[in-house]
Formats: C-alpha cells, sequence, structure tokens
C-alpha cells in the first residue's frame, strides 16, 4: 500500500461512521450514553482496575459520561476508537472496553482493553483482541499493531500471543502505579503476518 493509497483510505474511513465489529459471541459497538452507569460499575473493580494504567480508582461518578462524549472528536481527529464490548450471548451485557489508538503518519495503532470481573476466563478478551485485528489489518489496512501489559497481568500476555503477537521487549519499571514502579511487556504483530496466519473470510 503507498502512502497515497492509505491517505485515501484514512480519508474514506474516518469521514464515515465507526464501525461495528461482531464475533461469535460479541458485538463491538460504539459507547452510548446509557453505557456510562455500567462502565463506572465495572471498570471501578478494583480488581480491574489495579493492572490498567489509565483507568482510575476509584471510578470518578460522571467521568464515563464525559468520557463517551469525546469519542466521536477522538474518532475525527484519527486518534482513537474506543469500543464497548457487548456480549450477544448474554443479550448485549456491557463486559468491557476496547480501543485502538492511532498514530497514522506510521501506519501502526496500540491496541488496549479491559474486561470486566463476570466475564474473567470466558476468552472475551481473546475473541475482542481477534475481531478488532482484522479490522485493523483488513479494512484500515495498518502495517502493524502494538499492546503493552503489565507483567503483573500475566492473562493478558497470554490473549497477546493467542491472538500472533510476538514478545517484543520488556520496559522495565516504565511506569508508575499504586506507589510503585511497573514492568510492561510488549508485543505486537504486523499485517502481513497476521493475514498469512488468518484465512480471509
Amino acid at each position: 500500500m503507498t502512502t497515497g493509497d492509505a491517505s485515501e483510505r484514512y480519508d474514506r474511513i474516518f469521514s464515515g461512521p465507526r464501525p461495528v465489529l461482531e464475533s461469535a459471541r460479541l458485538v463491538l459497538r460504539p459507547f452510548t450514553e446509557a453505557d456510562a452507569a455500567d462502565i463506572e460499575r465495572l471498570a471501578g473493580d478494583f480488581q480491574v482496575a489495579k493492572t490498567l494504567l489509565s483507568m482510575p480508582h476509584p471510578y470518578p461518578p460522571g467521568a464515563a459520561l464525559e468520557w463517551i462524549a469525546k469519542h466521536e472528536e477522538f474518532w475525527r481527529a484519527r486518534k482513537e476508537l474506543p469500543l464497548a464490548i457487548a456480549r450477544r450471548d448474554r443479550g448485549g451485557t456491557l463486559s468491557g472496553a476496547i480501543a485502538l489508538h492511532f498514530a497514522l503518519d506510521h501506519h501502526h495503532a496500540e491496541a488496549g482493553y479491559w474486561i470486566a470481573r463476570p466475564s474473567w476466563g470466558d476468552g472475551i478478551a481473546s475473541e475482542a483482541v481477534a475481531a478488532l485485528l482484522r479490522w485493523a489489518f483488513t479494512e484500515l489496512e495498518l502495517h502493524r499493531v502494538f499492546a503493552r501489559h503489565m507483567a503483573t497481568n500475566p492473562a493478558s500476555g497470554a490473549v497477546m500471543r493467542k491472538n500472533g503477537m510476538r514478545h517484543e521487549g520488556t520496559l522495565r519499571e516504565h511506569h508508575w502505579k499504586h506507589g510503585r514502579h511497573h514492568d510492561f511487556h510488549v508485543y505486537g504483530i504486523l499485517r502481513d503476518e497476521f493475514l498469512a496466519a488468518t484465512p480471509r473470510p
């Protein structure tokens, strides 16, 4: 893909609506104001927040609504795509969030996610990451997607490896949270690697 091709593709995609992605059990969709109370309740769980660098704890009342209100602006500015992880096998229950943070000048993005505790151990994170990577590489045609996880959260590394991401290194004592410095492991995958391992539908 040439630079011109990429620019035209980005113009077309980001001038349109935010995507809705589907998998066997999930719908990844834009957040709505109706999700705010569930976000504050689920992300406000310390067991969820403790390994997420940017997640506040306790979760401030009203902060979720303020965050959701910025999502369209994030999208139009080609900065970020946050999506709700809704379980259609549980009546559309909100079960977490997933996002891409774009650096389109470099044709890459960073993925991040959190999963509500009632869905831990169900493979929801792996399924959501797979759907997001598919969109990033087949629709947006990014060159690379990477992700980081706190070393104290090895389950997140397992999700990344399951989706073909390679461990690329460790940022030693890179971030400060809860009164200490934490190591972060970095994983990445290139578009060619993803396409080689994933049959096109």
